[in-house]
């Protein structure tokens, strides 16, 4: 026996609980399987599922790389190139292996390598958990709360439909609840409903197997935003927490123009105003308004957009999980913007599966600069039959089971093969004159 697994088994009798004492240190990666999912075979969302597999029976792991978009590129990606690289190796040197992942493409970084990483990253440290016998988070450093705040999504075709929105989750025990509303004669829009004539051209474009195509005027959004959180600040008064999300739909300067103007409601924060191409603008927007900004959903490493928090330039970073280099860099990233103020609010949405949830809570739980967490609940019976254990709503927190070793997701692998993958483009965002949009 080597003195190193020597020493491991010698401490693990004396002092680790006892599901580590059945794990030798010898345990290694054994396979790698990708497992693309559509729950309900018409979903939007297509789930890329990683199940690392090690020589232990029993011990092994599940991470999240859904990237809505690219799910076949990042699958193929998982399976061809960093499958290779991965078998026989130590799933407990998760850091090691991260950083190897990550060089192993000359030309790295970028959304499919990284969800790629990511869905990695968190398999191995569900594994760790499991060998530890531990919650993730206890790896993390240990429980700084027990319950994480969250938000839900109010919408409405106009400014008394948004506000029926909002009331109904105030009475479910929401405390913050983002606000969106229709443009004045739009068809769609980000986070509304979409009419019926544009349901049913989406639903055309899915049956060929194109992306659906959208109109969007920043103009009317920029001009009808402020007047709904004014609406709703007469309605609903100050002590509800309101935020919204312009999801990078306008330019610099309409960017500069709706902080300003929305900072008379108090929102809790003003979501991605600006691209990631835009950085420079944040300077602009918080020299005039005190508007509390969040950003950072699209980054696709924990590095990027270091400058807005070195410079103060944002209150609250939205990186992706799943996007962005899984529990690791979640942990680094909170660490960095920790001295600068700068909270945490983790993208959450129902296109990313419940195992990237699990990853959000336990680096929340963990961090002293959690700020909010983005969660959806009411997931389609679908949904909760591959996935059957998810977080759980309480009264405007999320809260997940603190005992379970490892991640404590689950997933039902006869259900997740049973609805395999449907193509599902995303659509074309389209100014008036055909000019192309961000998303």
């Amino acid at each position: 026996m080597r003195r190193r697994d020597f020493i491991w088994q010698a401490l693990a009798a004396v002092s680790m609980p006892a599901m580590a004492q059945r794990i030798p240190r010898t345990v290694r990666i054994k396979d790698i399987d990708v497992i693309v999912t559509n729950p309900g075979a018409g979903s939007m969302t297509n789930y890329v599922l990683v199940k690392i597999v090690t020589n232990q029976d029993g011990l092994m792991g599940w991470g999240d790389a859904t990237c809505t978009g690219s799910e076949l590129g990042v699958a193929e990606f998982l399976r061809e190139h960093l499958k290779p690289a991965l078998l026989g190796q130590d799933p407990m040197e998760t850091e090691r292996l991260w950083q190897t992942l990550f060089l192993l493409p000359y030309y790295r970084s970028g959304s499919v390598q990284m969800s790629a990483v990511s869905g990695i990253d968190m398999a191995l440290w569900d594994i760790k958990g499991k060998v530890a016998g531990l919650p993730v988070y206890e790896l993390l450093g240990g429980r700084v709360r027990d319950k994480m705040l969250t938000y839900a999504h109010a919408s409405g075709g106009t400014f008394e439909e948004t506000e029926e929105s909002v009331r109904k989750f105030m009475e479910r025990g929401y405390k913050v609840i983002r606000a969106q509303v229709s443009a004045p004669g739009a068809e769609g829009g980000y986070g509304v409903p979409s009419s019926k004539q544009l349901q049913a051209e989406t639903q055309k474009a899915y049956e060929a197997g194109v992306p659906p195509a959208q109109l969007w005027d920043p103009v009317a959004y920029t001009r009808t935003a402020p007047k709904l959180f004014e609406h709703l600040r007469k309605k609903l008064g100050d002590d509800i927490g309101l935020l919204h999300d312009t999801h990078e739909r306008v330019t610099p300067a309409q960017a500069v123009e709706l902080a300003k103007s929305l900072e008379p409601y108090k929102l809790f924060f003003l979501e991605d105003p600006l691209r990631p191409e835009h950085l420079d603008h944040f300077r602009q927007i918080r020299r005039i308004c005190s508007t509390p900004i969040a950003m950072g959903e699209v980054y696709t490493a924990a590095w990027e957009g270091s400058q807005l928090v070195t410079e103060h330039l944002v209150d609250y970073l939205r990186h992706d999980l799943a996007h962005c280099g899984g529990v690791t860099s979640g942990r680094k990233t909170a660490t960095f913007a920790e001295p600068f103020g700068i909270q945490t609010a983790w993208h959450g949405p129902g296109n990313i599966s419940p195992v990237t949830h699990f990853c959000n809570a336990h680096v929340d739980i963990s961090v002293p600069n959690f700020g909010i967490q983005e969660y959806v609940t009411g997931w389609p019976a679908a949904v909760r039959e591959v996935f059957p254990v998810v977080p759980e709503f309480e009264k405007g927190f999320v809260k997940i089971d603190m005992d379970k070793p490892g991640l404590g997701a689950a997933v039902n692998e006869a259900s997740a093969r049973k609805w395999p993958y449907v193509r599902r483009l995303r659509p074309t965002i389209r100014l008036e004159d055909g000019t192309p949009w961000p998303y």
